[in-house]
This record gives structure tokens, C-alpha cells and sequence, in this order.
């Protein structure tokens, strides 16, 4: 049996949740909570639940403070946030401060299942609506920048050109025959690489096109 704690603070929302998960073999929600500090109440007067089902914003402590401090407190609770929130950041968020799944109130109850299952077995599950969202701004170029403000960054063809040659190593005057462009035009380009990801020098922004992926 997979016991589970609901922290959403409509009543509606929550009931209908409850009444879906306990319709689930082998689910119970043995605890409900509109808000952080309800839940957290709750854990610490006993509730000896499983997992952690959380919206995002709620009144009073929200569902990331909850998240922070509900894994602190009790290390072995797993944590997914449901909310209608899709965004790169909002998802970083959550698995940064102690989460380990993140679904859309839009997700099919079979979706709502597996993710449970999957995270009380010890990994992590991301909505696969937002997974196909995330995957495509990967391949449209858009990443976060590197100064931590989780804005987006649309990087052009050429930029992304350029951005891997100097992963390879080479001079601006290399690309610059490469890509026939004079040097000026490429020292341009890496300067707007620069400017875009707030990196400081060409060791940085080597440093953060691996992080994201772009490098290998």
C-alpha cells in the first residue's frame, strides 16, 4: 500500500484528486492538507506517508517551501508537485528543493499512476507533456542562461555554428575560413554568445554549453 499526503489548497481539487487515488489498488491518501504548514503539521504529528503529492502555490507556505523542508525533516518521504505550471524554471525548482516527479494537472489518471509508482520505487518521473516541451526547446537552441535568471536563450544557426567550433578549439580566424565569414563577423558572433549566456570568457561558455548539453 502507497500512502499519500495531499497538500492542494482547493477543496474541489483536492477531493476530486482524493477520490481518484483512492479508487487506485494499492493507494490511499491517509492525509490532506490546503496548504504548507498544514502538511508539514501533519508529518510532524505522525502522518506516516509514503509520498508527498504537492501543488506549486498554495497560501501560507507554498509547495516549493514545503518541498525544502519536508525532505530535510523527513528524507525518506518522496515528493512529486502537481501543477498547471509548464515551465522549464518551475520544474527546476521543484526537483532542486527535494522533488522527485512533476506532473501537469492535465495528466491522464494512468499518467498520475505511473508517475506515483515510479517515484515511490526510487526514481524520478517529469510529465511527458513538459518532457516533449523541454525536448524541443533543446533542438530549437533555447537553454538557460548562465547567469542563473532561468530566462530563456534563442541562439541563431550561426550562433550555434560558431558556439561549436570554439568546443572544438579553434581560432577565430579558423572559423572564420570555415564558415567564410570575415573575423570581425565571428569575433561578433562569440561576443554575442557571451552577452547572451552572461559568460565572462570563452572558458565559461565552453562550461555552459556542456552543462546544457550542447557539448559533448
Amino acid at each position: 500500500m502507497i500512502k499519500i499526503l495531499l497538500a492542494e489548497d482547493h477543496l474541489v481539487v483536492r477531493e476530486g484528486l482524493k477520490a481518484l487515488i483512492d479508487e487506485i489498488d494499492d493507494f490511499e491518501v491517509i492525509g490532506e492538507a490546503s496548504n504548507g504548514h498544514e502538511a508539514i503539521s501533519l508529518l510532524d504529528a505522525g502522518c506516516q506517508a509514503d509520498l508527498l503529492l504537492t501543488d506549486l502555490y498554495m497560501p501560507g507556505m507554498n509547495g516549493i517551501d514545503l518541498s525544502r523542508s519536508a525532505s530535510e525533516r523527513y528524507p525518506r518521504l518522496k515528493i512529486i508537485f502537481l501543477s498547471m505550471l509548464d515551465t522549464e524554471q518551475h520544474l527546476m525548482d521543484a526537483l532542486r528543493n527535494g522533488a522527485s516527479g512533476y506532473l501537469l494537472k492535465n495528466s491522464s489518471v494512468d499518467e498520475l499512476e505511473f508517475a506515483i509508482r515510479h517515484v515511490f520505487n526510487g526514481h524520478r518521473y517529469v510529465s511527458a507533456e513538459l518532457t516533449t516541451h523541454l525536448i524541443d526547446r533543446l533542438l530549437r537552441g533555447s537553454f538557460l542562461n548562465g547567469n542563473g535568471t532561468g530566462e530563456q536563450i534563442e541562439f541563431s544557426e550561426r550562433e550555434l555554428e560558431v558556439l561549436n567550433m570554439i568546443g572544438e578549439g579553434r581560432t577565430n580566424s579558423e572559423m572564420a575560413d570555415s564558415l567564410f565569414l570575415s573575423r570581425r563577423t565571428v569575433e561578433g558572433h562569440r561576443q554575442s554568445l557571451l552577452d547572451k549566456t552572461g559568460c565572462r570568457n570563452t572558458p565559461s561558455l565552453i562550461r555552459f554549453a556542456l552543462q546544457n548539453g550542447y557539448l559533448r
